[in-house]
C-alpha cells in the first residue's frame, strides 16, 4: 500500500490531466522546504530521504491501480495511457539525512517533466514531513541527555504501523541508541530493546518469584521492571536475588522505573542498590518523558542513566505537524514564485552554503541560485539523474554519524531544548536579482 502513486492527492490527478490536455509537459522544478519553525524548536533535521528514493526508484501504476482509475470515470484515455507507461525518470537533488536544516532552505528538489513532478508532490512531503519531524524531536531529546542511553518506546502510540517503524528509524538516525520496535531490527538492523510489563509482575503471587523466573527465561541483557508496587522495596527484593542469578550465570544489567516522582525515586533506589552491592545495576526510567522532562530530571542530578521515550517522541506531541511544502520554482527554463501573502516563495533552482566558525560550529546559511558558488559548504547534492541513482547509498550508520556531528556542531544558542535560539540564513544576491526580475515580469503581465 505505502508504495502506490494512489496515494496521493486528486487535484494532482486532476492538474496532470490539465497539463496533458493543454501540453504543458516540458521541464519543472519543484522544491520541497519547511517555511517556518514550530515554536520551540531552534532547528530541524532532514531524515526519510532513503524511503523517497526508494518510492521513485519504483514507480508505476500497476494493472489494478489503471484498471480502477478506468473504471471511474474521472480521466480520459490520453491520461490512463501516460499513466501506463509513467516511471520516475527525473534528477533529485537534497541534503543528506541528519542534516541540520533551517526554514526557507530547500532540503529537496525534483526536476523532471511537469505533470510527473507535479503528481510525487503529496507522498514527498508526507515521506520526509514525518521522519524530519521526528528526528528532530530525538536530536532534542540528545540534547536533554548527553551520554545517557536513549530508546524509543513510542510504536503503541504512533498514528499508524508506517509511522511506528519509520518513528525507529529517524530517532536513531539521531542518536537513540534502538528502539522497542522489533521490525526496525529486521529492516534495518537498528538495535532492539525490551524489559517486560507489569502483567508479568502482576501474573505471580510473589514479585521476587517474577524477577526469578523472568531472569532465568530471558538472562541476557537482563532488566526488571520494579515499580508495579513499591518501587524501593523490589530493590530491595533485586538486591537480594543478586547472588543467586549470579551462582547462576545471570547479572542483573539495570532496573526499570515507570511512574512517581522520579527523581526522588531514582534517589531512594540508587541508595539500596549502592548499599547492597549493586552499584553496577542501571537504573533506566520511562513513563510520559520529553525532552523538557528529562532536562529537568538532569539539572536535579537524579541517577538515571537511560531513558525511554515514546508517546511524546513518536507523535512529536508537542508540535505535530512540520509546516512543509513543496513548490514549482521553474518551469521550461523560466523562474517561477509565488507571491501570496505570509506564503511567499524564492523563484529558481537554489543551493544553500553553509559556513562554519573557527571551532567547527555552524555559524550562517546563504540560498542562493544553484551554481553561484559562494563560500562554504554546499548542502543539496545529487541523489538521482534520469531516473537512476547516481552515488552509493548511505548506510544507516553514515547518516547516524552524520546526525551526530550535525548535532556537535550546533552553537551554544541553538542547543537549548527550553530556550529558543536563532540562527542566521540570509538570500543571496542572485537570488534577490532574480526575484527582483520575477517580480517585474509579473507585473508586466497583470
Amino acid at each position: 500500500m505505502g508504495d502506490s502513486p494512489l496515494l496521493t492527492d486528486l487535484y494532482q490527478l486532476n492538474m496532470m490531466q490539465a497539463y496533458l490536455a493543454n501540453g504543458l509537459t516540458g521541464t519543472a522544478s519543484f522544491e520541497l522546504f519547511v517555511r517556518r519553525l514550530p515554536p520551540g524548536r531552534s532547528f530541524l533535521m532532514t531524515a526519510g530521504l532513503a524511503q523517497a528514493v526508494e518510492w521513485l526508484a519504483d514507480f508505476h501504476f500497476s494493472p489494478d491501480e489503471l484498471a480502477y482509475l478506468e473504471k471511474t470515470g474521472r480521466f480520459d484515455a490520453k491520461m490512463l495511457d501516460y499513466l501506463a507507461g509513467l516511471r520516475f525518470t527525473g534528477d533529485i537533488d537534497a541534503m543528506p539525512e541528519g542534516t541540520v536544516f533551517f526554514p526557507h532552505e530547500p532540503i529537496l528538489r525534483v526536476t523532471a517533466p511537469l505533470p510527473l513532478a507535479q503528481l510525487l508532490e503529496s507522498r514527498l512531503i508526507n515521506l520526509i514531513q514525518f521522519q524530519s519531524l521526528i528526528a528532530t524531536k530525538a536530536a532534542r531529546v540528545m540534547l536533554a541527555a548527553p551520554g545517557k542511553v536513549l530508546v524509543d518506546f513510542g510504536f503503541r502510540r504512533a498514528h499508524g504501523a508506517e509511522a511506528g517503524l519509520m518513528a525507529a528509524r529517524a530517532s536513531y538516525i539521531a542518536g537513540f541508541a534502538g528502539t522497542a520496535t522489533v521490525l526496525a531490527e529486521m529492516l534495518w538492523g537498528i538495535p532492539i530493546y525490551g524489559t517486560m510489563a507489569h502483567s508479568y509482575v502482576q501474573a505471580h503471587e510473589d514479585e521476587s518469584e517474577a524477577f526469578l523466573s523472568f531472569a532465568r527465561a530471558r538472562p541476557d541483557n537482563l532488566t526488571l521492571l520494579i515499580d508495579t508496587y513499591d518501587p524501593e522495596a523490589a530493590a530491595r527484593k533485586v538486591v537480594a536475588l543478586v547472588p543467586t542469578l549470579a551462582r547462576e550465570g545471570i547479572t542483573v544489567q539495570s532496573v526499570r522505573i515507570d511512574s512517581g516522582d522520579l527523581v526522588a525515586v531514582t534517589r531512594g533506589v540508587r541508595t539500596i542498590l549502592d548499599n547492597g552491592g549493586c552499584a553496577a545495576v542501571k537504573i533506566f526510567v520511562s513513563g510520559g518523558l520529553d525532552e523538557e522532562s528529562i532536562a529537568a530530571l538532569a539539572r536535579s542530578r537524579a541517577p538515571i542513566d537511560g531513558y525511554g521515550v515514546g508517546t511524546a517522541l513518536t507523535t512529536s506531541q508537542d508540535q505535530p505537524v512540520l509546516d512543509i511544502v513543496y513548490k514549482l520554482q521553474e518551469y521550461d527554463g523560466v523562474a517561477k514564485r509565488k507571491r501570496s501573502t505570509a506564503k511567499h516563495t524564492y523563484p529558481g533552482r537554489k543551493q544553500v552554503w553553509r559556513r562554519r566558525a573557527a571551532d567547527g560550529t555552524i555559524a550562517g546559511d546563504v540560498i542562493s541560485l544553484d551554481g553561484a558558488g559562494l563560500p562554504g559548504e554546499a548542502l543539496l547534492a545529487p541523489v538521482m539523474r534520469d531516473g537512476e541513482r547516481v552515488r552509493h547509498d548511505p548506510s544507516l550508520a553514515e547518516i547516524r554519524a552524520r546526525a551526530a556531528r550535525e548535532l556537535a556542531a550546533l552553537p551554544p544558542t541553538l542547543r537549548d531544548v527550553g530556550v529558543p535560539g536563532s540562527y542566521s540564513v540570509a538570500i543571496g544576491e542572485a537570488l534577490n536579482a532574480l526575484t527582483a526580475e520575477v517580480d517585474r515580469r509579473i507585473a508586466a503581465s497583470r
